[in-house]
This record gives C-alpha cells, sequence and structure tokens, in this order.
C-alpha cells in the first residue's frame, strides 16, 4: 500500500511497518550499509545560540551512550558542532562504552577553519586529525565536506590543493569508508555534486512537510546513485516541540505567518490524532530516494521517542491531506546568520 506523492509512490503508508528501522541500505560504492534512521548530535555540543537551551556534558555522553546501544546504532557529527564540543562528547562516550561498539556506525565532516574560514587541503587534513582525536578512534565510516557556502572561497575548496581533492585521498588512505558532500545552499551543492563522484550527501532543512527547496538536488543525487542522507525533517525543530510554544523555524525567531504551514502540519495531526513529530520523520523516512534521516536528539529520552515516531501507525488518510499542502520552494535559511554556538 502507498500514497503517490509527485509522481512516486511512497511505500508503507497506512500502515506501520515493523520492519522499516531494520533494512539497510548500501553507501554508493562503499561496504557500508546504514540503517534508515541516524541521530544528529549537533546539539549535543552545547549550542544554545542555534538551540536556545545548554546541554552539559553528562547529558550529551548519556544520550550519545543511548544512541550507540539503539536498535540504530547511526550518528552524525561534525568539527565545527559546538566548536569540537560535540565530536569529544561522542568520544567520551565511546571511551566509556569501551570502544565503538560492533555495528554502530559513525558519520563525521571536515570543517573549514572557523577563524580564518580557509578550507585547502592542508586545513582538510587537519580538521581529521582533530576529529579523530576527539571522537578516539582511527577512522570513520562516512566523512563529509562541510558548509562550503561558508568557506572563504568554493573554488580554493573545488580547486588544486582544496579540501576536496584531500577528502578523496582520504578515503584512498582507508581513514573512511565513503565520503560526502553535506551542505545547505542547494546552488552551491548542484554543481559540486555534478563534478565529483560523491558516496553520499547530506541535506537538511529542505526537505521537510512544509519545504522542497531540496527537490532538484534529491533528483540529481538518484541519477548519480548518490546516497541521501536527509537531516532536519522538523524544520528545526518546530514540528516535534509545537509551534505554539517553540516560536521559531529553522533555528531562527519566526513571526505567525512564517510558522502558519507548520501550524497547518499539526491541525491535521491532531484531527487524526497523530504527533506531528511522527509525520515529520516518516514523511522522510518514507520517502524512496532517502537512504538514512538524520534526527537531532539532545537527551537520552528522545532516543526512544525518535525510535516510536518512526513505526507510529499513519492513516492514508491522514497522509493524503497532509500531502496535499502546499510546501516552499525557497531556501528556508536565506536570512539566518550562522553559528557554530
Amino acid at each position: 500500500m502507498g500514497v503517490s506523492y509527485c509522481g512516486r509512490t511512497y511505500w508503507g503508508f497506512g500502515e506501520m511497518d515493523t520492519n522499516l528501522l531494520r533494512q539497510t541500505q548500501q553507501v554508493g560504492t562503499s561496504d557500508i550499509r546504514i540503517p534508515p534512521l541516524c541521530f544528529g548530535t549537533s546539539g549535543l555540543g552545547d549550542m544554545p545560540e542555534t538551540y536556545t537551551y545548554a546541554v552539559s556534558e553528562q547529558r550529551g555522553v548519556d544520550t550519545v551512550k543511548a544512541i550507540l546501544n539503539s536498535a540504530t546504532p547511526f550518528l552524525d557529527s561534525s568539527r565545527n558542532y559546538g566548536l569540537g564540543r560535540s565530536e569529544e562528547r561522542v568520544g567520551l562516550a565511546i571511551r566509556e562504552l569501551g570502544g565503538l561498539p560492533s555495528g554502530a556506525i559513525i558519520s563525521t565532516k571536515l570543517d573549514r577553519d572557523m577563524d580564518t574560514l580557509k578550507f585547502d587541503a592542508a586545513r582538510a587534513r587537519r580538521s581529521l586529525e582533530e576529529s579523530l582525536k576527539a571522537l578516539q578512534i582511527d577512522h570513520v565510516q562516512l566523512l563529509h565536506l562541510h558548509d562550503p557556502e561558508h568557506a572563504a572561497s568554493v573554488d580554493e575548496i573545488t580547486g588544486d590543493g582544496g579540501a576536496l581533492s584531500e577528502l578523496f585521498k582520504m578515503k584512498e588512505e582507508g581513514l573512511c569508508d565513503a565520503v560526502g558532500l553535506a551542505a545547505g545552499n542547494v546552488d552551491i551543492m548542484m554543481p559540486i555534486l555534478r563534478d565529483w563522484d560523491f558516496d553520499v550527501l547530506i541535506t537538511h532543512n529542505r526537505h521537510t512537510l512544509v519545504n522542497a527547496n531540496a527537490e532538484p538536488l534529491l533528483e540529481l543525487a538518484t541519477e548519480r546513485n548518490v546516497t541521501v542522507l536527509n537531516a532536519a525533517p522538523y524544520c528545526g525543530g518546530t514540528l516535534a516541540k509545537g509551534s505554539a510554544t517553540f516560536k521559531r523555524y529553522v533555528y531562527q525567531e519566526a513571526s505567525e505567518s512564517d510558522l502558519q504551514p507548520v501550524a497547518n502540519i499539526e491541525a491535521i495531526c491532531a484531527k487524526h490524532d497523530i504527533p506531528p513529530g511522527a509525520a515529520a520523520l516518516q514523511f522522510s523516512l518514507r520517502d524512496p530516494r532517502i537512504a538514512s534521516t538524520v534526527c537531532g536528539v539532545s537527551k537520552p529520552e528522545r532516543v526512544q521517542q525518535t525510535l516510536e515516531w518512526a513505526e507510529w501507525p499513519i492513516p492514508d488518510a491522514a497522509w493524503a491531506e497532509l500531502l496535499e499542502q502546499p510546501r516552499s520552494a525557497d531556501d528556508p535559511e536565506a536570512s539566518r546568520v550562522y553559528s557554530p554556538g
């Protein structure tokens, strides 16, 4: 059973698929297979400017342990999340567990120099060295080039002696199993994706129940057989926490008119007695173009809640209404002022 939407069938709508979280998909041409759910750890780096709340080191470590002991022990971090605190807390949890548990998968990202914004090969190499030291491991399964739109020069990244060529060398050296591109601005991602043979990519906030900005990127990735991870299905937390009290959209303060599309989704979910977070998560999980959906969590209990939302029964009648709602094609972060804190 499925629901037709935008020319494709979203599988499984209308029935709870208890096998969903046990299915895996190969990443590019690598030997790595990933589950359909990944946990994002940016909030664990204590980033109150972005998320409006603080996260202590112990809470961060406990949350990582909950992820690594869950049914889908797959997490994503980055060198610059919390200026390194996210990876450090992941590393502390790995050490306390006596090493990375069997079957666990780590995804992280190379980042620009946060002071100079330089992102050449030397900076990429230092970024990985810093990541491996913080994570307390000697290689990662998935390694992405992160946020080229925020670097001093995209040409520096893509040219001779740039970060991208160094990323692919890292794969050749066995420091990672698969290489990817993780960014926000679709216009910057598209030409890079065309010119380089990535295994995987991460898009965030741009393929949700209310936004379709990443649609051309998803189609290009499908054409090129690039595995897609879709991050931030809750629009920066709004669809998980509720727009009535959490008046933010993609990490920015939002007006009532900005939040109206979210409120429309919430009204449909209330009518069918569905948590909006479950609908937002499953919209991504059940898209056949998406291999894994990255959901940020910042406390241990959110791990179990996410697993429950992933398998929450949502009837076809609800999906028919949800998928009729208009989705903006605009970049939801066009006016965002980025902060790693």
